[in-house]
């Protein structure tokens, strides 16, 4: 058998192997980075060969060493001490003196990432934000942990079982560029666990600060391992895939976009790290023949009011039903757009077209986007096989349309085009309502409006992230990652001292 020996240099051409049967050629760009103790990571499914300098790999493992040293240390702290980690992490978000520190760094990021042409809607540290921060920690600090709780006994008499919720370990989070995941990720503190993050640059600086004016004071006041918190000091996307890489993690999330999620996962699946993955997002409703023409107003607009995961992206409705229907959809557009001061922007699936006012493919408006406003068509068509494309956008909501011929269809079409992440039905018929549940491949079904897939607002649980069916239907657990779900679970004997012999 052939030894192994390290990688010293790339040349343009070589073949990397993929799969065990085919093979990538290393470009011109990627021989010239590569330098002796760099490394590369071949993800099969994007096709991709991933450069990972040593520097990048040195900054990942040094935050996870961190963090592994802190978790051997959680084991003794108590749950009251990290309650009350939680409520001095809130009380310094609440301080308007410390607050203002960390708004001036976040104006700075804001500016930075619009001379880059970046979005900046998720960027924002808002008042809502930072309200929403302050709300989870609290949550947190009176949220129960299954560390140490008893799940099961099993009696056999003399002795017994007793199956017992445990510290899971660390995980990791990677993030899209927006400050409010420093406190998201924390709740897996509440079990006894610790994290260490790498969030991207457009928000990196706001995150330190809340580290530094936030995060690590309450750490020290409860007494916890400064170490349960740590952050990836790096805005390269390599010290990320450098991070999901390390076997050390016992559970690696990420939220973002779909490739760079695929490309995360994968990373970490082939490192043998469970995965938490939350990549593309947008909502589905379809419309019942049954429905309140009414009702899908107010749902369409109540669903746009602005750009996250869970916002409704893609509408099905019924042909039958389209003359009234397709007022009432358009008027809600026009209601979010109102609410928000801007113009709405329609996609309409090729073969729909004849449902929609001609005169919508004809006016040109104003839409908010990340480089500013444009001028566009209001409406435009796309081709029928991209309706699960997610619109990202900036301040005029953005759908997609489709017209089909019954609820079947609409269904058929999310199970095969959608990132299987929320559909709803609107309409009265509770047979059909029964038979959508069954036939749908979505882990949140909802009867309206979309934007009841949270964590915090659905189940009064903090919410670590959301995962979509993307990647299949998920092992023990529902699609909202929380606190009280990264935990695992150990077995405790006792009676079994004098011995016994087994049947």
């Amino acid at each position: 058998m052939a030894r192994l020996s390290p990688l010293e240099k790339l040349e343009t051409g070589m073949k990397i192997l993929v799969g065990g049967n085919r093979a990538l050629a290393v470009d011109d760009e990627l021989a010239m980075k590569f330098k002796s103790g760099d490394s590369i990571a071949v993800v099969e499914k994007t096709e991709e060969v991933l450069h990972i300098p040593a520097a990048e790999r040195r900054v990942a493992e040094d935050a996870v060493d961190k963090t592994v040293k802190a978790f051997g240390e959680m084991g003794a702290i108590s749950d009251e001490a990290i309650s009350l980690f939680f409520e001095s992490f809130a009380e310094a978000l609440a301080d308007e003196a410390i607050w203002q520190k960390i708004n001036i760094v976040n104006q700075e990021d804001i500016a930075l990432a619009r001379s880059r042409g970046r979005s900046t809607t998720r960027l924002e540290a808002t008042p809502a934000m930072r309200q929403g921060m302050i709300d989870g920690l609290r949550g947190w600090a009176k949220a129960s942990s299954q560390r140490g709780r008893t799940i099961e006994t099993i009696d056999h008499g003399s002795w017994k079982a007793e199956l017992i919720g445990s510290e899971l370990g660390v995980v990791a989070f990677i993030f899209e560029g927006r400050p409010n995941v420093v406190a998201d990720a924390t709740g897996v503190l509440r079990g006894g666990n610790t994290v260490v993050f790498r969030i991207g640059r457009d928000a990196l600086n706001t995150a330190k600060a809340i580290l530094d004016l936030a995060t690590r004071p309450a750490l020290a006041k409860a007494g916890l391992p400064e170490g349960a918190v740590t952050v990836v000091d790096s805005a390269s996307h390599a010290a990320g895939w450098a991070l999901f890489q390390d076997s050390r993690l016992s559970l690696a999330v990420a939220r973002g976009s779909g490739r760079a999620v695929d490309t995360l996962g994968a990373l970490a699946q082939s490192a043998g790290v469970p995965v938490s993955l939350h990549g593309t997002g947008g909502a589905w409703l379809v419309v019942s023949q049954t429905a309140d023409p009414k009702n899908l107003e107010a749902v369409v607009a109540d669903s746009l009011d602005r750009k996250v995961c869970n916002t409704l992206n893609t509408c099905c409705i019924p042909r039958s039903q389209a003359q009234q229907f397709i007022p009432a959809f358009l008027a809600g557009l026009e209601e979010a757009g109102r609410r928000r001061s801007a113009a709405y922007k329609l996609h309409v699936a090729k073969g729909s077209e004849d449902c929609v006012p001609s005169s919508l493919f004809e006016k040109k408006v104003q839409i908010g986007r990340a480089e500013g406003l444009i001028d566009e068509m209001q409406a435009e068509l796309i081709d029928p096989t991209n309706l699960g494309q997610e619109w990202e956008w900036e301040d005029s909501p953005e759908v997609t349309l489709q017209i089909v011929d019954d609820t079947d269809q609409a269904v058929a079409l999310f199970n095969a085009q959608s990132p299987q992440f929320v559909c709803t039905l609107l309409g009265e018929d509770e047979g059909e309502r029964a038979l959508f549940w069954q036939k749908v491949n979505a882990p949140f079904v909802g009867d309206g409006f979309t934007r009841w897939v949270d964590g915090q607002y659905a189940l009064n649980r903090p919410e670590l992230g959301l995962s979509n069916w993307e990647n299949g239907r998920l092992f023990g657990r529902g699609g909202v990652l929380s606190g009280d779900s990264v935990f695992t679970v150990r077995t405790k004997v006792t009676g079994t001292k004098q011995g016994k012999p087994r049947q």
